[in-house]
């Protein structure tokens, strides 16, 4: 309001005057507000494209924080980049169930190489090679299981995960509709398959948020043959005599890969977690399925005992489809996790031969950028 008019005493003045520092407290106020109207407008912005793009935040000139989007696409255009999207899964679905990578068809070759001429065991891994060569030519399953359909999409920070999820369950549907997938999802309690691969848990999505602008996409489709063999075990186990110790899990290991035989459809690969609880134990194993057959495990104990189980196991005899020879595995891949000191987990993973893992990068309009495998 304004001053009265009037004389103003000096007592009057005194409490009406500002104190030291008001004005650099004010300066900071607003900058503050002014960073948050920024914010807001970033967030605003997200949810009118749907958050597909990602949204970097940097100081200019020293003042508020300003947005700049990257090669972000009208808001006109959120359809067409979620159409994109989902066309480029269908895609990854595609040639995730009609093409094996190549480390692990490097990998089949080197083991046909290895067993003895005119065995049961060459005949079986010269069936799966020709198996390969025809899928990948007709764009047809390589193996009439196509399993159970995992996604793992790395995504940076604002990146709209249930519109990816929702992209995800279309291009699952689509896939399945053209014959890249079989209709091979069932509900658990009816035995109904309603022939979309869609439920509770079909398909199974996980994100994963970092800070890079990338996104990407991998695909894992796992076998119910495979699947059936996994183990767990809880040590200490009298019947293995196995100890909490890597030997205890070695141990643990290679009587899994006793037990399966030939029931995975082996030559298999072993994804393996030490510790964890029971779910986190089997969800950490599959992720190995994620690594590069021919790396090696930054972890020395781990990459010792990763080599040491492929090697024991090859040497048991089971051999491709439990026929006996020379290759039981392509491949061990093993991590640990944290546990409490009550548990000892040890969370086998079997993959079969028909090792069905495919990725992509995407651009920010949701197509395909670059393949991963």
């Amino acid at each position: 309001m304004p001053w009265p008019t009037g004389t103003v005493t000096s007592a009057e003045k005194a409490a009406q005057r500002k104190p030291a520092g008001w004005a650099k407290a004010r300066a900071a106020a607003k900058a503050a507000v002014a960073a948050a109207d920024c914010v807001r407008n970033v967030l605003r912005e997200l949810r009118g494209m749907g958050g597909f793009t990602p949204v970097c935040l940097r100081k200019a000139s020293g003042k508020c924080v300003s947005a700049t989007r990257v090669d972000t696409p009208r808001r006109g255009s959120y359809r067409g980049v979620m159409n994109a999207l989902q066309a480029s899964l269908v895609e990854l679905i595609r040639r995730t169930s009609a093409e094996i990578p190549d480390d692990v068809n490097r990998a089949l070759i080197a083991s046909l190489e290895r067993e003895k001429k005119g065995t049961i065991a060459e005949s079986a891994l010269k069936i799966i090679e020709r198996n390969i060569e025809l899928a990948k030519r007709k764009s047809q399953p390589i193996c009439q299981d196509t399993g159970s359909v995992i996604f793992y999409v790395d995504c940076p920070v604002g990146f709209d995960q249930i519109a990816c999820e929702e992209a995800a369950r279309a291009a699952v549907k689509e896939a399945t509709a053209k014959g890249f997938l079989r209709q091979n999802s069932v509900d658990s309690l009816t035995g109904k398959n309603d022939g979309t691969n869609l439920g509770p848990g079909a398909p199974t999505v996980h994100f994963h948020q970092h800070r890079s602008p990338e996104t990407a996409v991998r695909l894992i489709l796992k076998g119910g043959g495979c699947e059936n063999v996994g183990a767990q075990y809880s040590l200490p186990n009298e019947k293995l005599h196995a100890n909490r110790d890597l030997d205890g899990c070695r141990r643990a290991i290679l009587d899994a890969v006793l037990q399966a035989q030939g029931k995975g459809c082996g030559p298999g690969i072993l994804g393996v977690c030490i510790g964890g609880d029971r779910a986190t134990g089997y969800e950490f194993s599959k992720q190995q399925f994620l690594r590069m057959l021919d790396d090696r495990n930054p972890h020395p104990d781990l990459d010792a005992l990763e080599q040491e189980i492929l090697k024991t196991a090859n040497d048991l005899g089971i051999g491709p489809m439990g026929f006996g020879g020379r290759t039981t595995l392509l491949g061990v891949k093993i991590c640990a996790a944290n546990r409490v000191p009550a548990s000892f987990f040890v969370s086998v993973s079997y993959m079969c031969w028909a090792y069905r893992r495919q990725g992509v990068t995407l651009d920010a309009e949701g197509r395909i950028h670059s393949w991963l495998y």
